[in-house]
């Protein structure tokens, strides 16, 4: 490796960690008053870039208004904090709201001036953004079911709890290098994507105790990796011990603060691989933890519909389609969840879970009188799309608009003969929306048409899929105009509903199927794969 920059050449080559340095974000709240008073078109861009660390990001165009991001950790939440989510969105937000691939929920149109209240009305629900975006531990993802689920190892929510309540607003933890994402659940399939993340700790059984196996080095964005094993076993009392240790190594090291392109957990893995950093964080803790190998995991659980619990009631998960939901929805939803003694559990496919039901079939009447049926479809349960257009700064192209005209597209031609399908559509390469691991994955790219003028195209990904074992997929047809994606769609999903064996996956059916009967399906010639020399 080469030898660690100084930190006085960290700070001239890297503005962001000198800002960090320059004023904590976290102090960002109390510079509010003085914000306001002065002016949005006053606000210093580096002060726009703290205000990240409560979950704030420009919403587009940059006229004044934010999106706000509110941490869910496990994605559970009470029907009290949802009402309250839902009551700031229609008081601040124009009744807008979304739920994330990271069980967030993320509001729209927030103004300057609203964010006292909006923050005084959160913090009395017991809720927080703090770490939200910026160089921060983001919100740690679990298993919607955990400490519920009949069949999980065990509950991890303690374990997730307690990892929340250490890294959350920690200032040694809130100044890391680039974002870190942590994963952490018990269920048998560990549903909660541990391939694309910085740390997963997947729960494990080991002569008879309860612990956890260790993943490192997941992400996607513009270089996706999938996460290797760590090969340790990890005592549930020794989970957010060995978490810390594993940030205070990436953190502490200058290489990885020099440029924010090579920031991520996975390029310090790329560079010393799991065996270094298992030795240095075995250093750091002086001791040497059991050697231990993570199971063939099953396919993961998308959670929709009505599952039985531990308690012998259900837990019943609701298809938002495309993520998208109203503050008068969330409130609707906080009363159902009332109503039957439940929570609500948000889920890394853009929906969520009600929990404790008893009578599923009034569930699923009153669901449909708020506009969020539980029969919508498992094509539409399962499509994911990034927040993109209109909000998003770096969308190039129509998100959510663009997978609902497939997703509708796809209903009309093969009905439900297209239910299993995964797509997941992002408007640019930071994969919010996780194109690398979509049975059909999209990024929004521009093409010229032959007056020169830009228009909107999607370069279609083939081959990913969080099933096991994950791949990341490869861009099989580049630069598609909008208006020709519907055809190649279709193409492709009409070839495996035709030839596809008995629940055979559209990523089984590519992976068995060559490139040049992909293309002809599609009515488009593959992209080129460059291979190096």
């Amino acid at each position: 490796m080469k030898e660690a920059p100084t930190l006085e050449l960290v700070l001239k080559r890297n503005s962001v960690e000198r800002l960090k340095r320059d004023k904590s974000p976290l102090g960002m709240l109390d510079e509010l008053p003085a914000l306001i008073a002065s002016g949005y078109e006053q606000v210093d861009e580096e002060d726009i870039v703290r205000l990240k660390w409560w979950g704030l990001y420009h919403d587009k165009p940059k006229i004044g208004t934010f999106m706000l991001r509110v941490k869910i950790p496990g994605g559970i939440t009470s029907p009290a904090q949802l009402r309250a989510i839902g009551e700031i969105s229609n008081l601040h937000g124009q009744g807008s709201g979304e739920l994330s691939t990271r069980q967030n929920v993320q509001l729209h149109f927030i103004k300057l001036e609203s964010l006292p209240d909006v923050f005084d009305r959160l913090h009395a629900a017991g809720l927080t953004s703090a770490g939200a975006c910026g160089d921060t531990v983001r919100n740690i993802t679990g298993c919607p079911l955990g400490g519920l689920a009949h069949d999980e190892l065990f509950d991890p929510t303690p374990v997730l709890d307690e990892a929340a309540a250490f890294f959350y607003g920690n200032p040694d933890y809130s100044d890391l290098p680039r974002k870190l994402k942590i994963a952490i659940t018990a269920c048998p399939d560990a549903c909660s994507a541990p391939e694309i993340n910085c740390i997963a700790l997947i729960g494990a059984i080991r002569d008879g105790r309860e612990g956890f196996g260790v993943l490192v080095g997941g992400g996607l964005s513009s270089v996706p990796r999938i996460a290797q094993d760590l090969g340790i076993w990890v005592e549930k009392a020794d989970a957010v011990t060995v978490l810390a240790a594993i940030l205070d190594e990436w953190r502490e090291d200058l290489r990885y603060r020099l440029s924010r392109v090579k920031a991520r957990l996975k390029f310090m893995i790329d560079d010393i691989g799991v065996d270094g950093l298992r030795d240095r964080v075995q250093t750091r803790l002086g001791r040497t933890f059991d050697r231990f190998e993570l199971p063939h995991l099953p396919p993961a659980s998308n959670h929709l519909g009505a599952h039985l619990q531990a308690d012998g009631r259900h837990s019943v998960g609701v298809p938002v389609h495309l993520g998208l939901i109203t503050g008068d929805q969330m409130i609707a939803v906080a009363e159902l969840a009332e109503s039957v003694g439940g929570d609500i559990r948000l889920t890394r496919q853009q929906n969520f879970v009600l929990t404790g039901v008893d009578e599923v079939a009034a569930l699923e009447q009153r669901l449909a009188e708020i506009g969020l049926p539980l029969d919508a479809g498992a094509l539409r349960g399962d499509a994911v799309a990034c927040t993109g257009e209109p909000h998003c700064n770096f969308s190039v192209t129509e998100t959510k608009t663009r997978m609902d005209a497939l997703v509708q597209l796809l209903e009309d031609r093969f009905g439900t003969s297209a239910d299993g399908l995964r797509m997941n559509l992002d408007g640019c390469p930071h994969a919010c929306a996780h194109h690398w691991v979509g049975e059909i994955g999209f990024q929004g790219t521009t093409v010229r048409d032959e007056e020169g003028r830009r228009r909107q195209a999607y370069d279609i990904y083939v081959r990913g899929s969080l099933d096991r074992p994950a791949a990341i997929g490869r861009a099989m047809f580049k630069r598609v105009p909008t208006e020709e994606l519907d055809d190649a769609v279709v193409g492709l999903v009409g070839g495996w509903i035709d030839a596809r064996a008995d629940g055979e996956t559209f990523r089984s059916f590519c992976d068995r199927t060559p490139d040049d009967e992909l293309a002809r399906l599609a009515g488009r010639e593959a992209a080129v794969v460059r291979r190096a020399a």
